[in-house]
């Protein structure tokens, strides 16, 4: 039964893999954006979730309305 048992480097890659996404797509929806752009962000985290999330946190943040 070793195919049960879990290290914690894959409990690690799996909880980044998650909260990362999970993360950028809470900061998505909550933040305001002008027109289409909340749609175009969580999409994009939605469809290519780390890519997507990174790409965000790099990118779309800077974009967001104060």
């Amino acid at each position: 039964m070793t195919f049960l048992a879990i290290g914690i480097w894959q409990i690690i890659i799996v909880v980044f893999t998650l909260l990362i996404p999970l993360m950028a797509l809470i900061s998505a929806l909550t933040n305001q954006f002008q027109g289409n752009e909340k749609i175009m962000w969580v999409l994009v985290i939605i469809l290519v979730p780390f890519l997507g999330a990174l790409l965000y946190f790099l990118i779309g943040r800077g974009k967001v309305i104060k």
